[in-house]
């Protein structure tokens, strides 16, 4: 029996499973905290980094290559995501790992130190390049130590850390702005990253690999030429340049030609980066294309969610954050809740389904927000919302992992996480869209060709100035901000049932890790393992 659990298990260094007491579950929290740490790391950068930008252009200026601060953050992460999750599968999952928070904080100081918008530019693709890593490694170690059946108990925590970015972000970069300034909003990275850093080192011990496999260097160009080609299309459509401009039909030929072409060769390499062959699990291919649409909906909704309560509702940017409060909680009791019941029973199938009905409803709900709703109404919408996110948001990585082999477990996170976050990039940009044509048709229905013209291009007026606008042109950007709200919620519940229609199709696959049954154990078979964190190998 021995034998068999060495084998089985993904470290190899573990003879018990994880609530048969001893030092181990002891050993995974602290392990878990570290992990925890760099996924802070990696989600309350942007939300700081927003709340300085203007400081940071007062200063280097440059406001015409503003949005290239964040697009090139953006760009290098999801370029570089799949194949840190390769890098990881092939050469062992810690020293890469560790290797993603040291760029990630190489590229914190050099953004710290820029003295020009382009060396900063420069220096926020370096820092982004080492967040594509930080969060697939995150998944994909947690995937290795902690069986799917275990998981669930750890959920909340994993729930509770986008809650503190979600919610400390604007209010910790508006401090440090305020009293130290911008350069903080990135040297605060690298006390976090060195605790992250030494944590990881000295409590982490995995097998260290050395595969013989080479790099599929062709396979990881195109992958990066395609991506980089959608998420410009998403930054760039309707805002730099018309959707139907050469430019962004150019940009959608590059696109599809290198994905067409990548799909080619991973047919044909020996170590595909990203192997095709996980796509065929039907589990696998659903809860991608579910995690799609989640990020689709969640991030392209929750970005006008603020926008409304300033200009509507009349909150200030920190109380917006604040006022997010009901969704979050939400989500974090679910979430705890819907991993509990998770380890307990092996069933998941009905949270998916559930989640689905409820994002779909919490956007409905929302969808009928006006310049009369009270914040503690759009609370209460918003709760629901985060229900359903509470739901789906740990539940499909935890499929997504169950659902390929070990070798396979850093791709199958990277590609989890990946489809996510292009599905958020491609909401956001055509909830955009969307939002600023129901603006503009508000603006002129109310006062004509100027007040058109005045939200023209995208443009917005500061909520901090709004009150001191005339009272007809403050009403009507008020509806019209009200209006555009609701046709992004209403298009959102639309695109969501798809993700709800989806997760009817699951197959609950047992989860691995689950109490192995008398016969199974007679016969030597596989028993739970749960990490591999108490002996250095």
């Amino acid at each position: 029996m021995g034998m068999s659990q060495k084998k089985a298990t993904p470290a190899g260094d573990i003879s018990e499973p994880a609530d048969a007491g001893g030092k181990q579950p002891a050993s995974v929290r602290v392990v878990l905290f570290a992990l925890m740490i760099a996924m802070l790391l990696a989600m309350l950068d942007n939300m700081i980094v927003g709340t300085a930008m203007p400081t940071i252009v007062g200063e280097l200026g440059g406001l015409s290559h503003l949005s290239w601060v964040v697009t090139a953050y953006t760009l290098a992460t999801a370029a570089s995501t799949p194949i840190w999750g390769k890098l990881g599968d092939l050469y062992g999952r810690k020293g890469v790992f560790l290797t993603s928070i040291v760029i990630f904080l190489i590229g914190s100081a050099l953004s710290g130190m820029a003295q020009d918008m382009g060396q900063l530019i420069g220096f926020r693709a370096v820092q982004g390049l080492g967040a594509g890593g930080l969060m697939v490694g995150v998944m994909a170690i947690i995937g290795d130590l902690i069986p799917p059946r275990e998981r669930g108990k750890y959920q909340g925590m994993m729930a509770g850390v986008m809650a503190v970015a979600m919610i400390g972000g604007p209010l910790v970069g508006g401090t440090i702005t305020d009293h130290l300034g911008w350069r903080w909003s990135f040297y605060i990275n690298l006390p976090l990253g060195a605790i992250a850093l030494v944590m990881v080192t000295a409590v982490l011990h995995l097998p260290k690999k050395r595969s013989q496999a080479r790099i599929d260097y062709v396979g990881a160009l195109l992958l990066t030429v395609g991506i980089t080609s959608l998420v410009l299309i998403t930054t760039w459509g309707g805002t730099e340049y018309d959707w139907l401009s050469g430019q962004i039909l150019g940009l959608g030929a590059v696109g599809v030609v290198a994905l067409l072409a990548f799909v080619l060769v991973e047919t044909k390499v020996r170590e595909p980066v990203l192997p095709l062959r996980i796509f065929r699990n039907g589990n696998f291919s659903l809860v991608t294309v579910i995690g799609f649409l989640v990020g689709f909906v969640m991030f392209g909704s929750m970005t006008f969610l603020p926008l409304f309560q300033q200009t509507v509702q009349g909150a200030s940017a920190t109380n917006s954050g604040l006022l997010l409060l009901p969704m979050l909680l939400a989500m974090m009791a679910v979430s705890l809740v819907a991993g509990r019941v998770t380890t307990n029973t092996g069933k998941y199938k009905m949270f998916v389904v559930g989640g689905g009905a409820l994002i779909t409803a919490g956007l409905a709900l929302l969808s009928l927000m006006d310049t009369g709703t009270t914040r503690f109404t759009s609370g209460l919408y918003m709760a629901v919302l985060g229900a359903g996110m509470g739901f789906l948001m740990q539940t499909t990585m935890l499929i997504a992992q169950n659902s390929v082999e070990m070798k396979d477990m850093g791709v199958g996170s990277s590609s989890a996480t990946l489809f996510r976050t292009i599905g958020g990039s491609f909401g956001v940009a055509i909830f955009g869209a969307i939002f600023n044509n129901q603006v503009q048709d508000v603006m002129r229905e109310r006062l004509g060709a100027a007040g058109a013209n005045a939200t023209a291009g995208g443009g917005q007026m500061d909520p901090k100035t709004l009150p001191q606008l005339p009272a007809a042109v403050k009403d009507a950007y008020m509806h019209a901000v009200s209006g555009g709200t609701h046709q992004v919620f209403v298009w959102g519940a639309l695109i969501s049932v798809i993700g709800f229609a989806a997760a009817w199709f699951l197959k609950e696959v047992p989860l691995r890790g689950g109490p192995a049954k008398p016969a199974e154990k007679a016969e030597g078979g596989e028993a739970p393992v749960a990490a591999a964190v108490a002996e250095p190998v």
